[in-house]
């Protein structure tokens, strides 16, 4: 599976960042018995963020699921720390929870998810199938676009 996972990154083009130190009073992800829970991810890239401000804003549609890739390929160094570098650990994605700063008019925040759960799905195949909820709010971390946070089951 780890293979699977390391080919699939390699052939999307993509390499994974050191996983992000957490910024305050926090961990980056929690390991609870078979779980790990990651703490929200930023749409970060190259060490800096990637997208700002809000959808039905000045943010795109098409800027906003970028921002979400960002957001789960954060999501998926998180998910590689956790397991000491062993993607064979994983066993699936249970869970997503999108957030999407957004204008009150704005009524997309599924179709911004989608550029997260594609994203995994094609990465993690079939254990990339996930439950999601995807939350508008009227501000985020440092005028970020969106944040996500992730729900795994370890193998």
């Amino acid at each position: 599976m780890a293979h699977k996972i390391e080919t699939r990154l390699e052939e999307a083009g993509i390499t994974l960042p050191a996983a992000a130190a957490p910024a305050a009073n926090y961990v980056s992800y929690v390991r609870y018995g078979s779980l790990i829970q990651t703490s929200g991810q930023l749409p970060m890239e190259n060490g800096a963020l990637a997208v700002t401000g809000k959808l039905g804003g000045s943010v795109s549609l098409d800027d906003g699921q970028r921002a979400a890739k960002l957001c789960a390929i954060n999501i998926l160094a998180q998910a590689k720390a956790a397991v000491n570098g062993d993607f064979d650990k994983i066993g699936r994605l249970l869970k997503l929870t999108v957030f999407v700063a957004s204008e009150p008019s704005f009524v997309e925040q599924h179709t911004v998810a989608n550029g997260a759960s594609d994203f995994l799905v094609e990465i993690l195949g079939e254990l990339g199938h996930h439950s999601r909820s995807a939350v508008g709010v009227p501000s985020l971390p440092l005028d970020a676009a969106v944040e996500i946070e992730a729900l795994f089951e370890l193998a």
